[in-house]
């Protein structure tokens, strides 16, 4: 294939070389002169392992060529993929002139043009800047149209600087947002070889993934340090305590509590939390990281409230009250928070949970509810219906597939259902269906 790449740094010249490596014509574009002279020397615009080598060995082979000309590259070749910087402003904000600029020079460019061309996005753009941004000004300056005369998509890198090769090789995953199949095509014919899956999701989900790929490294690593330094207080060795933790593949190192829901409860979490802080500060150690997680945690709380308020309506049945399906403990559940506010406001409520009866509560569990909600017992129903009949607002808590099933068969056209815990497909129900935040 015969590929364009923009931007010469870490990402683009990595790209450049293996895909010369591996028989594609490159052409290099950048507007720093000197990179250009050092690649058509055979020399590495970046510091890299295996970069040097790799380089002078492909520079020799005729499929590498560089310049300054984005008209010219886009002519002669019928794949670019752009790698420009998008560093951060003054502000916090993504600084994308450099990128806003190549856009109406690629669509200048792209007017000349016969056939279609895919630009392929691969700097960290935040989400809908590709579909919001960029393919208007491609629109704009060439004249053309996305998805007849030229294709846009996004597929994010997961290079690591130091180790950019090995990782271009084994990569974690490919991931390519697009919105029609001929940029998907060409990118497997590029990428496909490679041994990990092959992801085509939304453009804006490819952007996003970039971020929470990063920020999740961050907090990984914030977690593993704030940890040491309580550990260092404590007189235990944080090595070994987090070999510990990572050798936990069913729960720590999974796909365990990492998909969207409601806010976490129970008998652990909470109190654990509050636990650890108590004994940083006992011991003047900082864990703002820790320290943030029960306030985000009552947000996600409050965003369900504000959820059920913005419906206007007074009568809400609460499906489920337990802080986890399939069990009747209520101790520091989101849902008996929600209630206990949601009471507190005003509104009529009713409650259905199929494995939580007050009358077989016992001691931490039952003192709980007795402190929080004590009159919560006259709004328990045993049965889902007469909860269904006379709500409004159902709010749905559980993920049990009997208590779905029963909701699809009897909820109304006239009700509106809050799904707190994402039931899945929601085909069958009568009622407007809103999520959390999905």
């Amino acid at each position: 294939m015969n590929i364009s790449i923009f931007g010469l740094g870490y990402v683009g010249a990595v790209s450049l070389a293996c895909l010369a490596r591996e028989g594609h014509r490159v052409i290099g574009v950048d507007v720093d002169p000197a990179k250009l002279q050092l690649i058509a020397d055979g020399k590495t615009p970046v510091v890299e392992e295996g970069m040097v080598e790799l380089m002078a060995k492909v520079a020799t082979s005729g499929r590498v060529s560089v310049t300054t000309d984005a008209e010219q590259a886009i002519r002669d070749s019928e794949l670019s993929l752009i790698c420009v910087g998008t560093p951060s402003a003054a502000n916090g904000s993504q600084d994308q002139s450099a990128i806003l600029r190549l856009a109406e020079q690629m669509g200048t460019a792209l007017r000349a043009l016969s056939r279609p061309h895919t630009f392929v996005f691969r700097s960290t753009l935040v989400p809908g800047t590709v579909e919001e941004v960029l393919r208007p000004i491609l629109e704009k300056s060439s004249g053309k149209k996305e998805g007849r005369d030229f294709f846009v998509c996004f597929q994010p890198e997961f290079l690591r600087e130091g180790s950019s090769i090995r990782d271009y090789d084994n990569p974690p995953f490919t991931i390519v947002g697009a919105n029609a199949e001929e940029p998907v095509l060409q990118l497997k014919s590029l990428f496909g070889h490679l041994p990990c899956d092959f992801h085509v999701t939304s453009i804006r989900a490819a952007e996003m993934v970039k971020y929470c790929c990063n920020n999740f490294h961050a907090l990984k690593i914030t977690f593993a340090n704030e940890t040491a330094r309580l550990c260092e207080a404590l007189g235990v060795d944080p090595f070994q305590v987090m070999d510990l933790v990572c050798r936990d593949t069913q729960l720590n190192i999974s796909k365990a509590y990492l998909k969207p829901g409601f806010a976490f409860g129970g008998s652990c979490l909470p109190k654990d939390l509050r636990a650890t802080l108590y004994l940083a500060k006992q011991r003047d150690v900082e864990l703002p990281m820790h320290a943030g997680i029960l306030p985000s945690n009552r947000t996600h709380i409050d965003r369900a409230i504000a959820k059920v308020l913005e419906t206007g309506k007074r009568r809400v049945g609460m499906i489920g009250l337990a802080f986890k399906t399939g069990t009747d403990d209520l101790r520091e559940s989101p849902l008996v928070l929600l209630a206990e506010h949601l009471i507190g406001k005003g509104l009529s409520l009713l409650v259905y949970d199929p494995e939580v009866h007050l009358s077989n509560l016992l001691g931490a569990n039952r003192k709980f509810i007795e402190s929080h909600v004590p009159h919560i017992g006259g709004l328990i129903r045993r049965d889902l219906e007469p909860v269904i009949a006379e709500s409004d607002v159902l709010v749905v808590g559980l993920n049990d597939k009997k208590t779905i099933e029963l909701l699809k068969r009897h909820a109304r056209k006239d009700q509106v259902v809050i799904d707190l815990v994402n039931i899945g497909a929601h085909g069958g129900l009568h009622a407007k269906y809103v999520g959390l935040c999905w």
